[in-house]
């Protein structure tokens, strides 16, 4: 039984055995010579041609392949596109009375314009090369030199007259801030008076100027510091100083 037993097992193990392929045979094809002349064929029909076969590529592109160029028409799409771009030159060309660049490289080389219409005879170096040398320019500099004339600094004359006080000599006199109270006042509705008497002038310069004419700083006879700093409806000095101190 024992003897009987072990060739059967072999035979099941050379059953379950899987097949070795054949190292002559490709992966995906046939033997290595049959791929050889195959690829031999597919070499000489390539170099046969100078276009691949059909199929290839598009019906499109090979629907002007080896024709003249003036034959070649755009299909499908673009020939759409080509249409559009046509129709926008020639509305341009509608507009403009004159025909669009077309950019080849077969056209001539545009001409220079040496001289453009319409330029002045001072930045046309040949126009004015012709009119004078460097000579003479050198004369019209020392001409037009010695007639500069340097002005001394003087100081600001006084105003004359009575046209009333300076707003900026009173601004440059004062140093404190606006809203400190220095003068007394005393009054009833003084914050209505206030800004009613103040709405009739146009600008706070003119306030502040009617104000000192009128005993201002010292005295408010129209109404226009109800705080007693010196300023009259809201007129700002330090501007005026700031100028001083930048010049």
């Amino acid at each position: 039984m024992r003897y009987f037993l072990f060739p059967a097992t072999l035979v099941a193990l050379a059953a379950c055995e899987p097949t070795v392929p054949d190292s002559g045979s490709g992966v995906g094809f046939g033997d290595y010579d049959s791929y050889q002349q195959q690829r031999a064929a597919r070499d000489a029909q390539l170099q046969g041609q100078a276009v691949p076969p059909a199929g290839a590529i598009s019906g499109e592109a090979s629907t002007n392949v080896g024709a003249p160029q003036s034959a070649m028409k755009p299909q499908g799409a673009a020939a759409d596109v080509a249409a559009d771009t046509q129709a926008v030159l020639d509305a341009t060309r509608v507009n403009s009375g004159q025909k669009p660049v077309d950019a080849s490289p077969s056209n001539p080389a545009p001409a220079a314009v040496l001289n453009p219409a319409g330029i002045s005879k001072e930045n046309d170096f040949n126009a004015v090369g012709a009119q004078r040398s460097i000579e003479d320019d050198a004369q019209r500099r020392a001409a037009l030199k010695a007639q500069y004339q340097q002005v001394e600094v003087t100081a600001v004359p006084k105003r004359s007259g009575s046209s009333g006080p300076s707003i900026v000599e009173y601004a440059l006199k004062t140093s404190h801030p606006v809203g400190q109270s220095i003068y007394r006042r005393v009054g009833i509705n003084m914050q209505a008076r206030y800004q009613k008497n103040c709405a009739k002038y146009p600008s706070p310069d003119l306030a502040q100027s009617e104000f000192l004419a009128k005993g201002g700083p010292q005295k408010d006879r129209l109404g226009l510091d109800p705080d007693g700093d010196g300023y009259a409806c809201s007129w700002n000095p330090a501007p005026f100083r700031a100028a001083r101190q930048s010049g």
